[in-house]
């Protein structure tokens, strides 16, 4: 059909590459008039028809001429063009960081950012790359500081009955355990890596798959104002003063908000120091905060030299800040935390809700 200005009307059939099944519309659903300009992506027909982001579709297209007498006159499918949606833009970004903005409640004080893990992942930060010979000392030292106690090999605890039998363990190695975990703590050695983003949050996140960073929490109970004791990712918690991460020297930049079929909402935010790897990243794809004038996240600069910054968290959500650098353990301390590990809150490649009218844009997810 070489006439195109004839044209009526487009027959289009896009699908998902996964999915085998043509999805073609008649061309009574599917008028020029909605999809035979060029329109800016996503592209929608009749509400209901979206293109995902970074999803992988093939389309294909007929032309047709409505003939005096009704009937179309139509042409053959086009080739089959396959192609991939992107992230989401800078203008979905601004659309989501509105209606985080929208429900992030109250600001409430501070003072230390932190991240809850199990002990095995501090102690391979600690000496995980140490060498065997490092480590064999530590386990010496431990040794001999027994044999200094008096809690020799021989030495037993009686930790009570089970089904008519004692159990008992042998003192000796349990001093030990808890004389390296001590000593561990006390040393607070070792350096926090950055790690890949995973694919948490929503569908067309720019950072997912592609920024390096370390989650930190900052969120404080409302009563106590102290983070809380519960944590669905361990019962060790290194915390760190938030000055150290959240400073003059570093910006900040809005990146997701998302939910998880829950009443929780979550904001991604990501702190990277100025002109780092990571802050020229964030800069090409993410909105930058006022971090001393935005509703999630701010810093108040003192004005005397004695005096300390002020730093404020929304209450309302559940903020999730990524450190592009690494951080060393000698800035901040570990505990354990005495809380219910709640695994159900995890976030660890959580998928976004993609019903929920609170975080959701009209980009499908």
């Amino acid at each position: 059909m070489e006439d195109t200005s004839r044209v009526t009307h487009y027959f289009i059939d896009l699908s998902r590459k996964e999915v085998k099944d043509p999805n073609r519309f008649k061309h009574r659903d599917v008028p020029t008039k909605l999809v035979a300009k060029a329109v800016p992506l996503p592209m929608m027909v009749r509400g209901h028809w979206f293109l995902s982001p970074r999803t992988e579709y093939s389309v294909s297209v007929q032309t047709a001429v409505k003939q005096p007498d009704g009937e179309y006159l139509v042409s053959d499918w086009s080739e089959v063009v396959e192609f991939c949606t992107g992230d989401y833009t800078m203008v979905h970004l601004l659309q989501l960081q509105q209606k985080a903005e929208s429900v992030a409640g109250r600001m409430l004080n501070f003072s230390v950012f932190y991240r809850n893990q199990h002990q095995e992942y501090f102690e391979y930060m600690r000496y995980g790359k140490q060498s065997q010979q490092d480590q064999q000392e530590l386990t010496k030292y431990c040794v001999n500081l027994a044999d200094e106690r008096g809690v020799g090999s021989g030495a037993k605890v009686l930790l009570g009955t089970v089904d008519g039998r004692e159990e008992i363990v042998s003192l000796r190695i349990t001093y030990l355990s808890q004389a390296l975990k001590v000593i561990l703590r006390s040393q607070c050695t070792g350096v926090m890596q950055p790690s890949l983003k995973d694919n948490s949050g929503s569908h067309g996140s720019p950072i997912s798959g592609t920024l390096r960073g370390i989650f930190f929490s900052c969120n404080t109970e409302f009563d106590t104002g102290m983070p809380p004791n519960d944590s669905p990712y361990g019962p060790v918690r290194f915390q760190i003063p938030a000055g150290y991460l959240f400073n003059p020297q570093t910006r900040l930049y809005f990146a997701d908000f998302y939910c998880m079929y829950t009443a929780y909402h979550y904001v991604v935010l990501v702190l990277a120091p100025v002109n780092s790897e990571g802050d020229v990243f964030c800069r090409s794809c993410l909105p930058e905060l006022d971090p001393t004038n935005n509703p999630f996240l701010t810093y108040t600069i003192p004005e005397t030299e004695e005096a300390e910054p002020v730093y404020k968290h929304a209450h309302d959500v559940i903020l999730e800040v990524i450190f592009t650098e690494p951080v060393s353990l000698c800035y901040g301390t570990l505990n354990e935390i005495s809380g219910h590990q709640l695994m159900s809150l995890s976030t660890a490649n959580a998928k976004k809700d993609p019903s929920c009218k609170t975080c959701n844009i009209s980009v499908g997810r």
